[in-house]
């Protein structure tokens, strides 16, 4: 594991890697959440099926779990897939859903059902961030999907930006930390968090 603290007291992200990476490759990410004050940690998943991978990141959850945080979790690519298939397990305990670079189909393939059948399962509020020139999400089938089984969650979008989202890094960290200080803000007025279009 990669972490690094932040200054939010309540909420905490999870990060998991793409296919090609590992904790210690979501580093830029750890960090530059903790210098926007929010307390990061990153994972290691195995390299497998996204669905075969879900207990491990279950696993890594239950080990980071206690009484005083809550837990949002994200991933890069593969990681935010295997997230997103954590975030919609039935009674899943996360309080937001962080996904960077989803995989909403294979290059030239637009197979995106596949990848979304679990979406309309997910109740936490959710955050994608995702290049115009991506070639695993091809923006109107992203779109599309967005719209058809994840209505409320939060999309933007870069152009001009492929599957990397290195050149926009910082802004998409900055909109992710705003995100979880939104829900850390949303739960210390005691009201429960939405998603916003």
């Amino acid at each position: 594991m990669w972490h690094a603290s932040g200054t939010l007291r309540r909420m905490r992200v999870v990060i998991a890697h793409g296919a090609s990476g590992h904790a210690a490759s979501m580093r830029r990410h750890v960090d530059g959440l903790a210098r926007r004050g929010v307390p990061a940690i990153a994972i290691d998943l195995p390299l497998r099926q996204a669905e075969a991978a879900v207990p491990a990141y279950l696993g890594c959850i239950e080990e980071l779990s206690d009484p005083a945080h809550e837990l949002v979790v994200s991933g890069q690519s593969y990681g935010g897939r295997v997230a997103s298939l954590v975030a919609a397990a039935a009674g899943s305990p996360v309080a937001g859903l962080i996904c960077f670079s989803y995989p909403l189909h294979r290059p030239g393939q637009p197979d995106w059902e596949v990848r979304t059948a679990h979406w309309s399962r997910i109740a936490a509020p959710v955050l994608l961030l995702s290049g115009e020139s991506d070639p695993f999400a091809r923006l109107d089938l992203l779109q599309h999907a967005c719209a058809e089984r994840l209505p409320g969650a939060r999309l933007v979008t870069y152009p001009r930006i492929g599957h990397s989202l290195q050149p926009v890094l910082d802004d998409a960290l900055d909109r992710a930390a705003a995100f979880v200080r939104e829900l850390e803000a949303q739960r210390r007025g005691g009201r429960s968090a939405g998603s916003e279009a």
